[in-house]
């Protein structure tokens, strides 16, 4: 029995989060969920949408899965999205992005995992105003970060018998921050000579991974340039509303959808629970539960085979049908 940290969110996350566990559940997994609350939802009784408690919880447990959470734009708290990763030394967010049955798309050749590097670059939070009409925001690429990513990206690749590991990063502009990371990229590179390597800007790549995404394996890219580069690939599968995503470090790890919190159809049982559900999927393969994730899968699968979907992935299915559906598939 593992003990897992469930973080419900705000927006659509409770909805989605219930039906998640009813399917994983249903599947036999052996799962004791620890519920917590966080988010918008909190910030009234607690005064921070990401309690200490949350923090704590998943640092005995060691795995979490976690709905959506809002982030104020341009103004309010700091992204618990980035306060869950600083504190827990999350530092992969692995994207993997593989064709899905029955979800139409411009590509049916599409399996592309992104390694992004969770830690530092912008997301770091150095900003300063320097007077009324400018702001400076400082990137900050250190060398033991970009070692120890791209060190899992190959781990990973062969791992998992890819091919080729790419690395993403805007060195010809960013000399010294982007610079050291295809520095560090570049030595890891020769620890494993029967992966391929290759080098490609960032703007370059993304133009080709509208063009030929057959092309790419296995991308390793900086902080920022991961989240967007993340958020392309999500859309050459479907959309971030079938994406999923893992949060990996030493010690914990932290499995979520990747999508917002939706408030506006909060409560009207249209969400999409799908990428949640996925990344429930990868949850149980880093526990070792392979056989229920597989049992998961195949009834997904065969529910939109069945063409029972939700509306955003071209069906009339409410989230409860869409979640009853997938239980009712699962042997």
């Amino acid at each position: 029995m593992a003990k897992v940290t469930l973080i419900k969110g705000d927006g659509i996350g409770p909805e989605i989060s219930e039906a998640v566990v009813k399917i994983i559940e249903k599947s036999g997994a052996k799962i004791e969920w620890d519920i917590q609350t966080a988010g918008l939802d909190v910030i009234e009784k607690e005064g921070v949408p990401l309690p200490k408690r949350v923090i704590d919880s998943i640092k005995v447990n060691k795995v979490a899965l976690k709905a959506p959470i809002t982030t104020p734009i341009g103004k309010g708290f700091r992204s618990v999205n980035v306060q869950l990763r600083k504190e827990l030394d999350l530092y992969a967010n692995l994207r993997p992005c593989k064709n899905i049955p029955t979800i139409e798309t411009k590509f049916d050749n599409v399996d592309i995992v992104v390694v992004r590097e969770n830690t530092e670059d912008l997301y770091a939070g150095v900003e300063e105003k320097i007077d009324e009409n400018t702001a400076h925001s400082i990137k900050i690429i250190t060398r033991d970060a970009s070692t120890r990513i791209a060190k899992y990206a190959f781990d990973y690749a062969i791992k998992y018998n890819r091919k080729e590991v790419c690395v993403v990063t805007k060195a010809n502009i960013c000399k010294l921050s982007d610079g050291l990371f295809l520095e560090c990229a570049r030595e890891i590179s020769k620890e494993y000579p029967q992966i391929k390597f290759r080098e490609i800007l960032v703007d370059n790549c993304c133009m080709q991974l509208v063009q030929n995404p057959s092309q790419f394996d296995v991308l390793l890219l900086p902080n920022l340039y991961g989240d967007i580069v993340s958020d392309l690939t999500a859309g050459l599968i479907g959309g971030l509303g079938v994406a999923k995503s893992a949060n990996i470090g030493k010690d914990c790890a932290v499995f979520e959808a990747v999508h917002g919190s939706a408030p506006d159809i909060k409560g009207q049982n249209k969400a999409n629970p799908m990428a949640l559900l996925l990344s429930g999927v990868e949850m149980l393969k880093h526990l070792g539960q392979t056989i229920p994730a597989q049992k998961i899968e195949n009834a997904l699968y065969k529910t939109l085979n069945n063409g029972i979907k939700t509306a955003d992935i071209g069906g009339n299915a409410s989230c409860t049908e869409f979640t009853e559906a997938i239980i009712n598939n699962i042997v």
